[in-house]
């Protein structure tokens, strides 16, 4: 393929993925956004491989299968309720690529001089930082968020020192490395460092942060890509890194900003490092339990009620008979809306897809900004398997969630609290709301419960 067809291709696959964003930005568009992604990478994937600088398609060939197949495993293999880590995952593997072809690249153009060599050592250094702090960042990312390591924050001794001193060591090693004083040695030694301080920004970051997390770690990705683009000198690549990239910080700033945290603190990894220590599961008072039954009258005596979902309803796949209980509800004239906060589901948009596969109509489902001030005019909530996002400690100081905005769900009538138990939630935090005198709790797994529910209506 000629230099002219390929550059072609990459601007028409440059148009589809930014048209697959736009598309994304609603549930009504987010089918063709990912169907303009899908066709925009295919393009850019022939195209490159048809470039007269691209040789051994046998290794190719064979590397792209075993992906394809891994790929196409994990995607029929996932629930939904995995997508957070399985995202996180992917983070890192671009962060680890980023690593191996800045070395590449470094070894392959070692006759560069003057200005040329300089620009490219930059190149190198850079991609290769950013892509190992990606890489072990994502890591402890996936490790929080499947539970396969603590949610609580860690607090080193002096942390914030701490993070400084590495970014004064990176820039002395980048100046001695651009100096052509160290060579590979600082390219070696900057990695090491960069490894250990991804490491450290996120494992800094207690759980109930880990969705902004997520978000930040799919932008570091992103300019990770656009620094291997410059590295291979590959246009496509820079526009596709420089794409995600911005788009991952504009969302990580609007979570930020949903979340009431700071967005240097994200960068830095200084969430959750001033708390109180305190017992999650210890109760503050008395709860008051009841039954499918119950809380059936009580939903057909209602004008107004609001489900509020969480994590834990995707985990208990109840999405479908949430769906049919709102059917029933508003089959009977009840006014029946969805609250959903930022991050519930330890994603954004986690829930949104969810019902949005149960066929719940997007007109009823609103953000937290939308529905907060109704609360108080509101009969029933129901609120299957959240908790952190409705959680009034946030309103306290001395908590991982002091200053999160939250679903004011108990200024309602009555309050129904659909979980397994009296745990606490992913923040480690006991919840006061289940022990206020307008809240139920409905003890078992979600899906069993509303469809209990169902029976009775």
């Amino acid at each position: 393929m000629s230099q002219g067809l390929i550059t072609a291709a990459y601007i028409i696959a440059a148009i589809l993925f930014i048209g697959s964003l736009n598309g994304l930005s609603s549930q009504e568009s987010a089918k063709r956004g990912n169907i303009f992604g899908i066709i925009g990478m295919i393009i850019a994937v022939i195209a490159t491989i048809s470039s007269a600088q691209v040789s051994g398609m046998g290794y190719i060939t064979v590397a792209m299968a075993i992906g394809a197949g891994i790929g196409v495993r994990l995607a029929l293999k996932v629930e939904m309720t995995s997508m957070p880590e399985l995202i996180a995952v992917l983070h890192s593997f671009v962060g680890l690529a980023a690593v191996f072809i800045g070395f590449n690249s470094y070894l392959e153009h070692g006759m560069l001089i003057g200005v040329e060599k300089t620009i490219h050592d930059v190149e190198v250094f850079l991609g290769i930082f950013i892509g190992a702090v990606t890489f072990t960042g994502s890591i402890v990312a996936f490790g929080k968020l499947s539970g396969k390591i603590n949610s609580s924050p860690l607090n080193l001794p002096g942390k914030n020192w701490l993070n400084v001193a590495v970014l004064a060591a990176t820039s002395f090693l980048l100046i001695s490395f651009v100096s052509g004083d160290s060579g590979l040695f600082a390219l070696i030694v900057m990695t090491i460092i960069a490894l250990a301080f991804g490491w450290h920004l996120v494992a800094s970051i207690g759980g109930a942060d880990m969705p902004v997390v997520v978000s930040m770690l799919n932008s570091y990705s992103g300019w990770a890509a656009a620094a291997t683009g410059f590295m291979l000198s590959n246009d496509l690549l820079i526009i596709t890194g420089a794409l995600v990239g911005s788009s991952g910080a504009i969302l990580s700033y609007i979570m930020c900003k949903a979340m009431n945290r700071s967005f240097v603190s994200v960068i830095l990894g200084g969430f959750g490092a001033e708390v109180i220590a305190q017992d999650g599961d210890a109760e503050q008072g008395e709860h008051f339990e009841t039954s499918a039954q119950e809380v059936a009258d009580s939903l057909l005596a209602a004008k107004n009620v609001i489900i509020v979902p969480g994590y834990g309803m995707a985990v208990a796949q109840a999405q479908y008979p949430v769906a049919e209980l709102t059917k029933k509800l508003r089959a009977k004239g009840k006014n029946v809306r969805f609250g959903i906060h930022p991050v519930a589901g330890r994603l954004p948009g986690h829930m949104n897809v969810l019902l949005a596969e149960a066929k719940v109509p997007y007109d009823i489902v609103l953000e937290m900004d939308e529905i907060n001030e109704d609360f108080p005019d509101t009969d029933v909530v129901l609120v299957i398997g959240a908790n952190d996002t409705v959680n009034p400690a946030a309103n306290e100081p001395g908590t991982p969630i002091s200053g999160m905005p939250v679903l004011h769900v108990w200024e309602a009538d009555k309050v129904v609290v659909f979980k397994r138990s009296m745990a606490s939630g992913y923040a480690g935090v006991q919840n006061p709301l289940f022990f206020k005198e307008n809240s139920e709790m409905l003890f078992g797994d979600a899906k069993s419960s509303v469809d209990a529910i169902l029976a009775n209506i």
